[in-house]
C-alpha cells in the first residue's frame, strides 16, 4: 500500500486529472458511506461534523450533506468553535457562543484539520461518542505522528489516495483507529511519487520463494558469527530463527566457545584463536549469506576482526548488535568501511544504534532517517521501531506495522536477524528480505500468547506462518 509524505501529496494534489470540487465530492462519499458503517444504518442516528475552512472540511461536509440526505439528523460545527447544536434530518451549523460539550450522539466526524496543518487545536469533548476521521485525525502530523496538542482519538480514520506516515507511527497510529486507504482518482499521480509503501500479505507472499523439489541443505546456507562467553543466547536465538525460515544448513561460530543451547541441527565451529576474520572468510564458498554481531562482545580485538570480515565477505550479509558497534566504532567511519564491501549489506539498528552509526539520534521523521543513513552507507537499513522502516540507498522505503508489544523482550532482534540471513540466502533480494524478515517476525509474534511471550517462541510460531503464505500462493 502506497506511503506518501505531506509534501509528496501535495505534489499528486498539483497534476490531479480531475478539478478539486470532483476530489472533494468523491472524498466526502467516502467518508459518508464509512460512516454509515460505523451507524450500522440511518434510522434514528445522531452525527457531530466538525469542519474546518481548508479541503478537509470541505469533504466533512460533503458527508455532512450526504447523511443529511439520507435521513440521519447531523450537526455541523466549526472547528474553530466545536459547539453544540441542533437539528433535524438536515445539516445544521451551531452557533460559536455555544457549548463545547457535545451532545449525545451516535457519531463524530472529525473533518478539522488536514495533512497540511500544523499546530494544536481545541477539540469539543466528545465523552464515549465514537469518532471517524477525515483523512488524518485533526492534530497529528502527518510526517511524523506526533500531536502537538489534543486530539480526538478516532476508532476508524478514511485516508485519500495513499497512507500517510503520521498514520504508521505513534502516537499518530493509536489516534487513527483502523484506517481504510479509498483511491478518489489520483493513483496516476500516487504511482509517480510514491517511494515507500507499507507491507502486506500479499507482497511477502511474492518475496518469500518456495523451497524447489530438488533443493538441497545447502541452497540456502547461513553462516553465523554471534555469541561470546555469557552471550550464547544470541548465538541460539539466531540459528534457530535461522533454520525455521528456511535455511537447510546452519554453521555457527562463538570466540572461544559452544553454544550449548543451540539447536541440535547447527554446525558449530568456535574460533580458538583471536585472528578468526581470515578463517570465516575462507570457509565461507558454500554459504548464501552471513550473519554478524548478536551478543558477539565488544572488546577491541573483536571490534577489529568484525571490521575485517564485513571487509572481506562477499557474500549478503546482515549485521547486528555488537556488528553494528563495532561499525560505528571504526577508525575510518562505518560509511567509508561498508562501501567497500563487495556484496549487499542490511544493517538493523534499534534507535540507540542507528544515533552511533549516523553521529545523531533518529529524530521525527523516522523515513527520513533510514533513508539518509541507507544513502550514506550503501546498505539496506532496517530501523527498529513500533513501526519498522526499512530503506534502500536509493531512497525507496517499506513500513512493516504488524508488530506490537509482544516484541519487546530481550533477543527479538537476535531472532530477526537469524529470519533475514535466512530469507538472503534463499537469493530474496535485499530490501525485499528486510521487509519481508520484519513482517514474518512480527507476524509470527502474533500468534504467542499476549503476555509471557519470549523471543523463543516466535521461532517456533514460523512454520505455521510460512504455511500460510503457501496458502496466498497457492489462491492467486
Amino acid at each position: 500500500m502506497p506511503i506518501l509524505t505531506p509534501a509528496e501529496m501535495s505534489a499528486v494534489d498539483a497534476v490531479a486529472p480531475e478539478p478539486t470540487e470532483v476530489l472533494v465530492e468523491r472524498a466526502g462519499a467516502a467518508v459518508a458511506r464509512a460512516a454509515v458503517r460505523m451507524l450500522g444504518g440511518t434510522y434514528g442516528r445522531t452525527v457531530h461534523v466538525v469542519v474546518g475552512k481548508g479541503n478537509n472540511g470541505a469533504d466533512g461536509r460533503v458527508a455532512a450533506r450526504l447523511l443529511a440526505a439520507r435521513g440521519v439528523r447531523v450537526l455541523v460545527h466549526e472547528a474553530s468553535a466545536t459547539p453544540t447544536g441542533s437539528g433535524s434530518s438536515a445539516t445544521s451549523t451551531g452557533s460559536a457562543r455555544a457549548a463545547r460539550a457535545l451532545q449525545p450522539a451516535h457519531l463524530v466526524i472529525d473533518a478539522a484539520y488536514g495533512t497540511g496543518f500544523r499546530g494544536s487545536w481545541s477539540p469539543p469533548a466528545v465523552g464515549a461518542i465514537p469518532v471517524l476521521a477525515v483523512d488524518i485525525p485533526s492534530g497529528v502530523d502527518a510526517l511524523t505522528g506526533e500531536a502537538n496538542g489534543p486530539v480526538l482519538a478516532a476508532a476508524r480514520t478514511v485516508t485519500f489516495a495513499a497512507l500517510k506516515p503520521g498514520l504508521l507511527v505513534p502516537p499518530g497510529s493509536e489516534y487513527a483507529g483502523e484506517v481504510e486507504l479509498v483511491d478518489i482518482g489520483l493513483a496516476a499521480g500516487v504511482a509517480e511519487h510514491c517511494r515507500a509503501w507499507r507491507v502486506d500479505t500479499d507482497d511477502v507472499a511474492g518475496w518469500v520463494p518456495v523451497r524447489a523439489v530438488d533443493a538441497h541443505k545447502w541452497n540456502a546456507a547461513v553462516r553465523v558469527v554471534a555469541g561470546s562467553p555469557g552471550m550464547t543466547g544470541a548465538a541460539a536465538l539466531v540459528c534457530g530463527a535461522a533454520l525455521r525460515a528456511g535455511s537447510g544448513m546452519v554453521h555457527l561460530s562463538s570466540p572461544s566457545t559452544l553454544v550449548p543451547s543451540a539447536p541440535a541441527e547447527v554446525v558449530q565451529r568456535p574460533f580458538t584463536g583471536r585472528e578468526w576474520a581470515a578463517e570465516v572468510v575462507a570457509a565461507l564458498d558454500r554459504f548464501r549469506a552471513l550473519v554478524v554481531g548478536p551478543g558477539l562482545g565488544r572488546d577491541d580485538a573483536t571490534c577489529e576482526q568484525v571490521r575485517r570480515l564485513l571487509v572481506g565477505a562477499a557474500v549478503p550479509t546482515v549485521v547486528d548488535g555488537d556488528g553494528l558497534f563495532a561499525l560505528a566504532w571504526s577508525a575510518d567511519g562505518a560509511n567509508a568501511l561498508l562501501r567497500r564491501r563487495s556484496a549487499p549489506t542490511v544493517l538493523t539498528p534499534h534507535d540507540g544504534e542507528f544515533a552511533m552509526l549516523a553521529g545523531a539520534p533518529v529524530g521525527a521523521d523516522r523515513l527520513l532517517a533510514a533513508r539518509r543513513l541507507a544513502s550514506d552507507t550503501g546498505c539496506v537499513v532496517l530501523l527498529k521501531g513500533p513501526a519498522t522502516v526499512v530503506a534502500d540507498p536509493d531512497g525507496q522505503a517499506w513500513v512493516v506495522t504488524e508488530g506490537d508489544a509482544r516484541l519487546a523482550t530481550a533477543g527479538t532482534g537476535d531472532v530477526l536477524a537469524g529470519i533475514i540471513g535466512a530469507l538472503l540466502a534463499m537469493g530474496v533480494p535485499p530490501a525485499a528480505a528486510a521487509a519481508g524478515g520484519a513482517w514474518l517476525h512480527a507476524r509470527a509474534a502474533r500468534r504467542a500468547p499476549a503476555c509471557g511471550m519470549v523471543a523463543g517462541d516466535i521461532s517456533g510460531q514460523l512454520p505455521a506462518v510460512l504455511g500460510a503464505l503457501d496458502q496466498v500462493v497457492a489462491t492467486r
